[in-house]
């Protein structure tokens, strides 16, 4: 089986979220598993200068862009085991940021189609399959089918679609269809491209590839209707039966808590590391040391999908409890001042860093008690998983992938490995959170179950893997 892999981020090269996550564990995993899988994305300037300097050119030339010619290089990398093919174009790639440009649609719609040029250019390798990534790969199926459908290389190539994120759909203006798409304006109708006025390349993906996949099962299910969907749900309904929900997994080598180079102590004497790991995370965000209290820990964009506003809404009354509360994430402005604000009004309770880095997101999993993901949405949610791995337990609210890796504790039972609430309501987390810390604090043996089952539980990529691979096997 040959597979390539084509996205906008790979880890460790560029991460922005989870699509950089999962694009840099999953195909090494699947490496390992014998499949020859490759890695196609673009060779982005903040790509780290060490890279660069490991990168082989293999070819350079030319590819459409509606009525241009633009330049293409193709330079080569093997990293772990698998080899990621960069595409170069310093005009689209040699930028500041990675999203967010005012030619996003022309830069990935130049991507895609390099990325199909490409394959020509890789010696002894013929793809079966070709796996899209979210929005700005989703015009493949689409280009495969109209521009390449006769070329004995590409015309028996199948195509999966993989949604990350129904909420970033890429939708543009109509002119980008016959100006930067080449394509005619047949494509511009309800059944094809056009999406209330606009041209939508996501929906690119869900009419045309092969098989549509998402990152967790609960969210195949969710996005099927009008709440969740996005304006696509009847689109989404139409194919359900290509439909596929395929949890995500976790890199157990990079989040290892017996050898993280991150942690102050690794977790060889487990109750002992959590309490230096907690210690360590209390003093570097500026809070008083404390055994007894219970640390919260936030790590997220501090966007509306992450639920930053619920946790607004009951900060007086969270933090009356014997808790201490640590956020680390960037995001809209709104909400970073509105943190500024609480810790102002807070510093004793409080601490914040406005900021992404590996390294204190590492810390926060490790050294807090209890991590909240209150999301409005959650496609899959990797901090969950990662909490856990860590024997820091998880409150979330249940939906998509937090609803099937989280199950909150059954007092009759004992089952559980965190604790959940179902509605979008403010009050629902702070019971959710009084719950969880009045059992921290009053029922220690209950609590150090509910971690016990945290960290033994496996998301690791073993299952979700074999998925994939089952995936891959009945379209060939």
């Amino acid at each position: 089986m040959k597979l390539v892999f084509v996205t906008a981020e790979a880890d460790p090269f560029v991460k922005t979220g989870g699509l950089g996550e999962v694009m840099g564990s999953l195909p090494a995993f699947l490496h390992k598993q014998g499949v020859d899988v490759r890695v196609i994305m673009p060779k982005y300037s903040t790509i780290a200068e060490h890279f660069h300097r490991e990168f082989r050119h293999l070819a350079h030339f030319d590819v459409p862009v509606a009525w241009r010619k633009q330049y293409c290089g193709l330079d080569e990398m093997e990293y772990q085991g698998v080899h990621y093919y960069f595409i170069d174009n310093e005009y689209y790639f040699s930028r500041p940021r990675i999203y967010g440009e005012y030619d996003d649609a022309e830069r990935f719609a130049f991507f895609s189609r390099a990325a199909l040029e490409s394959l020509i250019h890789i010696p002894g390798f013929k793809p079966d399959i070709i796996h899209c990534q979210d929005w700005h790969t989703a015009l493949i199926p689409l280009m495969l089918k109209e521009f390449y459908s006769k070329e004995p290389l590409y015309y028996p190539i199948k195509t999966i679609f993989t949604i990350h994120n129904l909420n970033y759909q890429g939708v543009f203006s109509k002119e980008v269809l016959t100006d930067i798409l080449g394509l005619g304006m047949e494509y511009f109708t309800e059944n094809t491209l056009e999406f209330h006025g606009a041209v939508n390349f996501m929906k690119a993906a869900l009419l045309y590839a092969d098989i549509i996949t998402t990152v967790s099962p609960t969210y195949a299910m969710e996005i099927q209707n009008p709440y969740y969907g996005e304006k696509l749900d009847g689109l989404l309904r139409k194919r359900s039966n290509s439909l596929l929900g395929i949890l995500n997994g976790i890199d157990y080598e990079i989040y290892d808590p017996m050898k993280d180079p991150y942690l102050v102590m690794p977790y060889t004497n487990f109750p002992l590391a959590k309490a230096v790991n907690k210690k360590h995370l209390q003093t570097s965000f500026g809070l008083q040391v404390r055994d007894d209290s219970a640390v919260l820990g936030v790590v997220s964009r501090l966007v509306d999908q992450k639920g930053i506003d619920l946790l607004a809404h009951i900060m007086g009354e969270l933090l009356e409890l014997d808790v201490q509360l640590v956020i680390l994430g960037t995001g809209e402005q709104r909400y970073e001042e509105m943190l500024r604000y609480f810790v102002s009004k807070f510093p004793e309770k409080l601490a914040i860093k406005l900021e992404f880095s590996d390294k204190i997101a590492h810390e926060v999993y490790a050294g807090s008690d209890i991590l909240l993901m209150p999301s409005r949405f959650e496609p899959c949610g990797i901090a969950q998983m990662i909490a856990m791995r860590y024997g820091t337990v998880p409150i979330v609210r249940e939906t998509g992938g937090l609803k099937d890796t989280v199950l909150s504790y059954n007092a009759i039972s004992g089952l559980g490995n965190g604790f959940s609430f179902v509605n979008y309501n403010a009050h629902e987390l702070l019971f959710a959170v009084q719950r969880a810390v009045g059992i921290y604090h009053e029922e220690k043996p209950v609590w150090d179950n509910i971690r016990q089952n945290a960290l033994k539980t496996d998301f690791s990529w073993v299952r979700s893997a074999k998925a994939y691979l089952e995936m891959y096997e009945s379209l060939l």
